[in-house]
């Protein structure tokens, strides 16, 4: 087994505060004696943070660099969050390893509001995300939705200088960050169902690489990992991106797996909702079933008109 692993990330704060979490599991698993090497990276995503990544080319610009590094074998693992893993992976790398799942819902985060129904009639509402936009103009049609790009500091600190009435963040990246006490209230998956794979970490490697599989093995976390199939499942049926406003969001029960998703309108003016369950051994045909339940209520069109 390897005695040095070199880890793919990304520089900014949350990216690294991931690989260091990833590091520090892999010493726990391994013992101190492992050496760890962090190459970060900056990636196309973080030069375009004022800019909207669904017209450069969506989330996978976050990931794009982090994977050149293990298909050049200058790094041996890469750390991502899930939520920005394009569904294709270049050939010969796959995710082998997804850890256990932080808290997945997304957070209201306001100087002056508690929730989103405290806000006046042509509020602010700061997001990045088209999911979380369609979702949010569905259920407060009065609201107005603001493009919201960079890093979780400069996000908070576009709030606090007024930009903003309120702003939507994911709650796991706000706590990993030590920005807790800034979370006002949480979004029920009712309101705002998550992004696929949101709040979990993923571990991406060669194929080939038996050694390093088996050192990121115990990192694994089984439940975490066929909800986050499942949801991945949805989009790669529906064949969209991360940057579409598509939601998913599984979970597990008594060997159940049951799985919600959304595809709706940018602007909030349809949502097509689905829901299904069955054993967690097959997550993939649940996912599959739901993409195809989406499809009937119009989910194609929907994603053709925001392309």
């Amino acid at each position: 087994m390897p005695v040095h692993i070199r880890i793919a990330t990304r520089k900014s704060a949350l990216a690294l505060w991931q690989a260091k979490e990833v590091s520090r599991l892999l010493r726990e698993a391994h013992g101190d004696s492992l050496s760890i090497e962090l190459i970060k990276m900056t990636t196309t995503g973080d030069q375009l943070l004022q800019q909207s990544l669904a017209t450069h080319g969506g989330k996978g610009l976050f990931v794009k660099e982090l994977e050149r590094g293990l298909l050049e074998k200058t790094a041996d693992i890469a750390v991502h969050s899930m939520k920005d893993v394009p569904i294709e992976l270049p050939a010969s790398l796959h995710l082998p390893v997804i850890l256990e799942r932080a808290n997945p819902c997304d957070a209201f985060v306001s100087n002056t509001y508690d929730d989103l129904d405290a806000l006046h009639d042509k509020a602010i509402v700061g997001t990045s995300s088209a999911r979380r936009a369609c979702q949010i103009m569905a259920a407060y049609p009065h609201l107005e939705i603001k493009l919201l790009r960079g890093n979780v500091n400069t996000r908070l600190a576009k709030l606090d200088a007024g930009e903003y009435d309120a702003i939507i963040l994911a709650v796991a990246g706000l706590q990993r960050l030590g920005f807790n006490e800034r979370i006002r209230s949480q979004l029920s998956i009712e309101i705002s169902l998550p992004a696929i794979g949101q709040g979990a970490i993923g571990i991406e490697c060669r194929e080939n690489d038996a050694e390093i599989e088996k050192l990121i093995a115990p990192l694994n976390h089984a439940g975490t990992n066929l909800c986050v199939t499942a949801e991945r499942a949805i989009s790669q049926s529906l064949e969209g991106g991360c940057q579409l406003p598509i939601a998913g969001f599984a979970q597990l029960s008594d060997g159940e797996l049951h799985l919600r998703s959304l595809v709706g309108m940018p602007d909030g003016s349809k949502l097509c909702r689905s829901e299904a369950q069955g054993p967690d051994t097959d997550p993939i045909s649940i996912g599959q079933s739901v993409a195809a339940d989406l499809r009937k209520l119009g989910a194609d069109e929907i994603l053709a008109a925001c392309l």
